[in-house]
């Protein structure tokens, strides 16, 4: 298939940007107070991405799997930080256990996919291992993040069912187990939902760039199959690890519920 890849200049972002003019104006106009944090959105796009533009054009131009360990380590420290920031109810340790989570799912995930499902030669083939890993990084946030504030604020609202299930001799894991299934359920249900609505409601971003690349639509549609399946992964293993590490913490060495969660 013959590319039909169309060439961007400062000029299209500039007409792109006359939909956040848009939404501005509309904000100013009902009142909604967004006006600031659209234009702050806006410019953080820009310039993360112009960042992250250049970033990954010097590991590409490199070849070397120290600067992909490097920048994707990177990744993962400002995700685990918007994942904590996200948490209404936090502990000491939560930022830890985020990191450890979005960690080891993310990477294990991308690993497994470049090496062994796309087979990509080196497995650490920047043009492959980092776009995938910003993928399952973006995507499994989101799962992992909503996993956590489900089981904090799970731990806070059903205190009493806890507390009463410990008293009658049940383990802290028994006691904590509705909730730790309900946070990681909560966690999940976005990509499962995403799963039902793709290639009917939604063309996702990697179908799209590739199409817009000139990719086969065949080769397109192969490649978000693995996208799709690998961010489920990645997003079951995560919201697991981080709502089983959280459980050590909402409990003093007593095994009573600690009093800072309230």
């Amino acid at each position: 298939m013959t590319s039909e890849y169309i060439p961007l200049s400062l000029v299209n972002i500039a007409l792109a940007a006359g939909f956040i003019l848009l939404a501005g104006i509309a904000s100013v106009a009902l009142r909604l107070g967004l006006s600031k944090s659209l234009a702050i959105g806006a410019l953080r796009t820009a310039i993360q991405l112009g960042l992250a533009g250049v970033a990954i054009g010097f590991v590409f131009g490199l070849q070397s799997i120290i600067w992909v360990l490097l920048l994707t380590a990177v990744m993962m420290l400002f995700a685990a930080r918007e994942g904590i920031a996200r948490l209404k109810v936090k502990l000491p340790g939560s930022g830890l256990d985020t990191l450890l989570a979005i960690t080891i799912s993310s990477f294990v995930v991308a690993v497994t996919v470049t090496g062994v499902v796309i087979g990509a030669d080196p497995w650490w083939k920047p043009q492959v291992f980092i776009p995938i890993m910003g993928m399952v990084l973006g995507n499994s946030l989101v799962g992992i993040s909503l996993a956590l504030d489900r089981f904090m604020n799970g731990c806070v609202d059903k205190r009493a069912e806890i507390e009463a299930r410990l008293t009658l001799g049940a383990t802290a894991g028994e006691a904590i187990l509705p909730a730790s299934r309900d946070a990681i359920r909560t966690g999940m249900m976005p990509m499962i939902t995403s799963m039902s609505i793709v290639g009917i409601v939604s063309l996702p971003g990697m179908m799209t760039g590739q199409l817009l690349a000139g990719a086969d639509p065949k080769d397109a549609v192969l490649y978000q199959i693995i996208v799709m399946y690998m961010i489920v992964a990645a997003t079951a293993i995560g919201s697991i690890i981080a709502v089983m590490l959280a459980r050590r913490r909402v409990f003093t060495k007593d095994m009573a519920l600690r009093g800072d969660l309230f």
